[in-house]
């Protein structure tokens, strides 16, 4: 197509060199001496017929021309349509900028997964349209292969991003810019934790088993001595028999939960109204909370399969996690929405969880409180795991966010 373009555009500058010395060699033939009448007549009309013979030709060069030219263009639009078309369908996001950092190109896929429009990141500032540490990565302008990274979306939502940052650069090799291919990997994340917990729960099945017998022989053994105590001792120790009594219960209840994280969590399957049993759940454990102004944004919340018992357990213990958070009062908003998955979020307005221990708040006894057992989000995360699905914290600037995603299918 170019090299037909370059030979009209030979044609055309040729033809019209032609014609410029015909029309001199024209006016020189006027501008001398008359000879001969018949002679000059003869000369002019050849001379007169042939640039009228060549005007004609070069008219339709240029035509052709013309026609070559739109061709070309149409072309051009063809291309540029075809690769915005793949660029719009892939399942990947992709970012370019240009060398000062402004967004010169931005697919669906990449709104989709950082929640921008389109239309309001193209032509700026890339820290106007992105947060950290992406900001971070292209002002440093360095060469990121197969990178992950945790990304905050505008709406507070936490995903994980494998990315890859690279130079962009035109068909002289030179760099004119950044471009940027990320991937959502938030459920691959979840799945992987999923499986690192299951495996984790298999070995702690294996020797809980044991772990329980030994500590409880020994526990009947003194739980049956006591009981001989209260019957024989004076008035003035049974408060220490007492307290003894009631220590052994405690770590029978704790030898109990153990076990239940422990031990596969056997799900009797049934539709469950999770709406009416949040609202259970708020009801009850608020009763006479007049500090708490409680925030429900529930009323499309589908049914889903599940084990009832089992989904009411996890979400008292959250919420009267965030209750205590609260002991001077505060605000508790449990918020859904559906999609792929069904996402809940249980939120209040304590002191938050400090950074140094929120990966930590899953884990067996961990605790935080004086006299909790650290077993209770532990229990919470093996229920979550046992229906497919998966739970998160998040502490903001007003308190903590724990999210429950679970499967709609």
């Amino acid at each position: 197509m170019k090299e037909t373009i370059f030979l009209s555009l030979f044609v055309f500058f040729f033809g019209a060199l032609v014609v410029f010395y015909l029309v001199r060699l024209l006016i020189r033939l006027y501008g001398g001496k008359k000879q001969s009448e018949s002679k000059d007549v003869t000369q002019v009309d050849f001379v007169v017929g042939t640039f009228h013979d060549l005007v004609s030709e070069l008219k339709v060069k240029e035509k052709e021309l013309e026609v070559l030219r739109q061709k070309a263009e149409d072309r051009a639009v063809i291309v540029e349509g075809y690769n915005e078309n793949i660029l719009q369908s892939v399942p990947s996001g992709v970012m370019s900028f240009d060398e000062e950092l402004n967004i010169t190109r931005i697919n669906l896929a990449a709104a989709k997964i950082l929640e921008v429009k389109r239309e309001d990141a193209i032509g700026r500032r890339h820290e106007e349209v992105l947060k950290k540490p992406v900001t971070d990565l292209l002002a440093e302008k360095k060469t990121v292969e197969r990178g992950e990274i945790r990304y905050t979306t505008p709406s507070g939502r936490s995903i994980w991003l494998g990315l890859t940052l690279s130079p962009l650069k035109d068909r002289e090799g030179k760099t004119i810019g950044q471009i940027l291919v990320f991937t959502d990997l938030t459920q691959l994340k979840a799945l992987e934790s999923q499986m690192e917990l299951r495996a984790r729960l298999s070995s702690l099945g294996e020797i809980s088993a044991g772990i329980a017998h030994e500590l409880r022989n020994p526990m009947g053994v003194i739980a049956g001595y006591t009981k001989l105590l209260s019957k024989k001792v004076d008035a003035s120790l049974m408060p220490t028999v007492t307290a003894v009594a009631r220590e052994i219960n405690a770590m029978n209840r704790i030898i109990s939960d153990f076990l239940s994280i422990a031990k596969p969590a056997e799900l009797t399957i049934f539709t469950v109204d999770l709406r009416m049993i949040i609202e259970d759940c708020v009801h009850t454990l608020t009763a006479g909370r007049n500090d708490i102004r409680a925030h429900l944004t529930i009323d499309n919340l589908p049914a889903v399969k599940g084990d009832e018992v089992l989904l009411r357990q996890t979400f008292t213990n959250l919420i009267q996690n965030a209750l205590e958070a609260m002991p001077g009062g505060g605000e508790l908003t449990i918020i859904s929405s559906a999609g792929d998955f069904l996402e809940i979020s249980i939120a209040d307005t304590g002191p938050g969880i400090s950074e140094d221990i929120v990966d930590k708040v899953f884990l067996p006894f961990f605790t935080t409180k004086d006299r909790g057992t650290g077993l209770g989000l532990a229990i919470v995360q093996k229920i979550i795991v046992s229906h497919g699905g998966s739970v998160s914290v998040e502490s903001g600037e007003r308190g903590a966010i724990f999210r429950i995603r679970l499967p709609l299918k």
